[in-house]
């Protein structure tokens, strides 16, 4: 986690400026011939990412994923919830796996890609987000290694606006760290976050998926109408926790790079910030002690 930039692995990734329509015809190829190689049909792993309206960001993440050098075989499933843009002719052109889900909101789409997942280890992704070049290897690694493991998660990083320096973002990320390491104890759960975890399918199949009682929109935005408190990745992990332990993973690669357009719904970094200390001062007693005030 930098201050000042961003690392270096990134670069290729940005397309910086360009829509899926501006890519070169080398850009799109490279990207495709890549892609090819994570079409396994008998899977070790998973990688499985929602998209909504995506069709300018989805292929950065890709291309980011696409250049994971693993030693497992890979499948990259996108699931494609109600898009009203062309999306999808963006994840044909590339030749990405995918599939419909029609019912709008991320929990319907994060349990379709359960469902239709074949890899013995299952990890989630946004598409608008990038991923180290060695995320895959090292999120399965503890879940492979240790049988009490039964899912992973791993902190993030945010890409600041074009023009603007990454020292706010640095500091709310800093932080969130702290609350991570207070919340892991009593309140693990409220640590995962649905674009950088990881767990095993089985498990997450069987102990009751991402499905929640209400259903948030890809944004989720804190004062919305539409806000929904219960998360279905917060969900999944309560899930996890009947099988097994949950594992943070802090090495840099499982360090996750994603847009600050959540950190913009709320009124920018600082509103963001002032929004999240508030809510999360309210609840510290509840993360040490694990005993809710309701």
């Amino acid at each position: 986690m930098s201050i000042f930039g961003l690392p270096k692995w990134i670069e290729p990734h940005l397309y910086t400026g360009k829509k899926f329509a501006d890519l070169t015809a080398a850009e799109l190829t490279d990207i495709k011939s890549r892609i090819s190689n994570f079409r396994h049909e008998q899977p070790d792993v998973s990688v499985v990412i929602p998209a909504w309206n995506e069709a300018n960001n989805i292929f950065r993440t890709l291309s980011a994923i696409s250049a994971n050098q693993t030693k497992y075989k890979v499948e990259i499933v996108v699931i494609n919830n109600n898009s009203t843009d062309n999306t999808q002719q963006v994840l044909d052109e590339i030749g990405v796996r995918s599939y419909l889900e029609s019912q709008q909101g991320t929990p319907h789409a994060r349990q379709l890609g359960l469902e239709k997942a074949r890899g013995k280890y299952h990890l989630c992704a946004d598409s608008d987000t990038f991923y180290p070049p060695k995320w895959i290897d090292t999120m399965v690694a503890p879940m492979v290694d240790s049988k009490d493991i039964v899912g992973v998660y791993g902190r993030y990083s945010f890409i600041p606006p074009e023009g603007q320096g990454r020292f706010g973002l640095w500091i709310y990320e800093m932080i969130t760290g702290v609350l991570v390491q207070i919340r892991k104890r009593k309140r693990e759960f409220m640590n995962t976050l649905g674009f950088n975890m990881g767990f095993i399918t089985e498990v997450g199949l069987t102990t009751g998926g991402f499905k929640v009682t209400g259903v948030r929109m890809f944004d989720n935005a804190a004062g919305s109408d539409y806000f929904v408190e219960e998360a279905e990745d917060g969900r999944m992990a309560v899930n996890l926790k009947k099988k097994g332990n949950l594992k943070l993973i802090l090495s840099k690669n499982a360090r996750a790079y994603t847009s600050p357009r959540r950190l913009m719904y709320d009124g920018g970094i600082w509103a963001a910030f002032k929004n999240r200390f508030k809510s999360h001062g309210s609840g510290l007693g509840e993360y040490v002690t694990g005993k809710s005030k309701t």
